[in-house]
Parts: structure tokens; sequence; C-alpha cells
């Protein structure tokens, strides 16, 4: 399974690669995938190295502020790593 979190394009360089924030983190990815325009502000949903689709800001945002949440509540111990794991964990123990 592959979970892809909202990345914010931060710039866009003159070979179609752009660096993504994700999380506070920057990387570059690729754009050369993408069968429509990106542009600096939007958001991204990228898979090794690429961006695989353009997100639309409201979406995003929601999936981000819900990542946050869980990170949250996995540091202060409210939850564990393997919680809302939907049972998977335990298949492969």
């Amino acid at each position: 399974m592959c979970l892809s979190i909202p990345s914010r394009v931060v710039e866009i360089d003159e070979n179609n690669n752009a660096t993504v924030e994700t999380l506070g983190v920057l990387r570059k990815v690729s754009l050369d995938l993408l069968d429509e325009e990106v542009c600096k502000g939007e958001y991204v949903l990228i898979h090794v190295g690429f961006a695989m689709s353009k997100i639309n800001e409201k979406e995003a945002k929601e999936s981000l502020s819900i990542y946050q949440d869980i990170a949250d509540k996995m540091r202060d111990g409210t939850i564990d790593e393997l919680e809302g794991d939907m049972g998977f964990a335990d298949r492969f123990n």
C-alpha cells in the first residue's frame, strides 16, 4: 500500500523539476508524469520522486491536518504506532 502526503510546490526549475515541501521537509521531484500544468503554491501527490497527480488546496489542507493530528497523538502517547492500522500489522508479525 502506498500513502502519499500532499506536498506544496515551492519552486519549479527549467528542467520541469519541482522543489516541494512535505510537512516541513523539502525535496526535489519530477513533474514529467503529470498531464496538467502545476504552478508554484499548488499541491501534488508524489511517489518515488515523481509527482503523480495534482490535488486541490482544500483537500490537501484537510489531509495535512489529519496527518498532523495523528503525528501529534503518536508523539504525546495518545496512540501508539500500530493503532489505526486497520489490523494489518498483526497479519505481518
